[in-house]
């Protein structure tokens, strides 16, 4: 206990505010959900809400850890996640043309959705281990290089384009708070673009169709751009107010693929509006700030790399999804974190959220 108070310290310090704010999202994607299936809990609202409040515990247990743990575990769950990740190649379950699981019988486990974590990770511990005075040398760049490259591959080849990127934007996200010059990005850039011929070859037809669609949806209105340009419908449908809670009718009609998973924002905000899409961003805004605010508060480099890499993964989360449901960035299967339904997404972010709470905690305590 803390002085008179009757609430136990571990739960004091929980940043409650956070917790409310990111119940109020899921909360609200629950209502979406429950009218994506008609105005029934199944087949999504109940097991999201069920599988939300089984994370939200973890992350909570995850806050406990102490910052010498999470660097002790830093590389030995990178080394496990690039082993699934091959096993994935190997043994891996087949759905919807990709193999990106392992079916464990009790759970399916899709390795690449922990790398997004995994990566922040070790990288965050190895700028921590690295002296100060060889991060302008070449020593900074090619390990990270190859350890972002490693999953990069793997997840590319399942394919899973979506988060292959998400995983080399979190790496190279690190390498650049990390304060590695900014004449090596130019290279990779430079490096990459060279590469773009070879990377559109090597891609998969419908990879192509999608690059191809998103710079003209009209080409295939009743094909691969069916998606984006019903999904623009809905959104501007939806005008300020939106069309009132139940009454949507791209999402009802089934006009709308994928509205409770990838497509679940178009879904809200033909019933919500713009006032319903502000008031989501502006929830996530609020997260993605206080962990960003985490970083800036950690005593240690590790701390404020890991902060940083961790809220900004969470942001590409958000702005690939907003950017791909308003036709503004090819559809690359990214879902919008807590509200999309499946546990992948959510399992990540509050896998995030919980190593976040752990470093302020850390900081709070005064610890060097």
């Amino acid at each position: 206990m803390s002085g008179n108070s009757l609430i136990p310290a571990p739960l004091a310090r929980m940043p409650w505010g956070l917790i409310l704010v990111v119940s109020a999202i899921t909360g609200f994607g629950l209502i979406v959900l429950y009218s994506a299936a008609g105005g029934k809990m199944m087949p999504w609202a109940l097991p999201q809400g069920v599988r939300f409040l089984m994370f939200l515990f973890g992350a909570m247990v995850l806050s406990r850890l102490d910052e010498r743990q999470l660097k002790d575990i830093a590389w030995p769950a990178y080394v496990i996640l690039v082993l699934l990740l091959f096993g994935v190649e190997a043994l891996g379950a087949v759905g919807g043309g990709s193999r990106r699981w392992l079916d464990l019988k009790i759970i399916r486990l899709q390795p690449s959705e922990l790398m997004k974590v995994g990566i922040v990770l070790v990288l965050a511990r190895f700028y921590d281990m690295l002296p100060a005075g060889e991060i302008r040398r070449l020593s900074a760049v090619w390990p990270a290089a190859l350890l972002i490259g490693i999953p990069f591959v793997l997840v590319l080849v399942q394919p899973d384009l979506g988060t292959a990127l998400m995983i080399a934007f979190g790496g190279v996200t690190c390498m650049f708070l990390a304060g590695v010059p900014k004449r090596w990005f130019l290279g990779g850039i430079a490096i990459a673009s060279a590469m773009t011929p070879l990377a559109l070859h090597m891609m998969h037809d419908y990879q192509r169709s999608r690059i191809e669609i998103f710079l003209n949806p009209e080409s295939d209105p009743l094909g691969t751009g069916y998606h984006i340009i019903q999904s623009k419908i809905a959104i501007g449908s939806g005008g300020i107010v939106g069309k009132g809670f139940l009454r949507g009718t791209q999402s009802h009609l089934d006009y709308l693929p994928e509205g409770h998973t990838d497509f679940v924002f178009a879904t809200m905000a033909e019933e919500w509006g713009l006032f319903g899409g502000i008031g989501i961003i502006l929830g996530y805004c609020f997260v993605i700030g206080w962990g960003l605010r985490v970083a800036l508060n950690a005593r240690s480099r590790f701390g404020r790399i890991l902060s940083a890499g961790l809220a900004t993964t969470i942001f590409f989360y958000v702005a690939i999804n907003l950017l791909m449901v308003m036709g503004l960035a090819p559809v690359v299967g990214i879902p919008l974190p807590l509200v999309s339904f499946g546990g992948s997404a959510m399992m990540t972010v509050l896998i995030c959220l919980g190593l976040l709470m752990a470093i302020q905690r850390h900081s709070q305590a005064g610890q060097p």
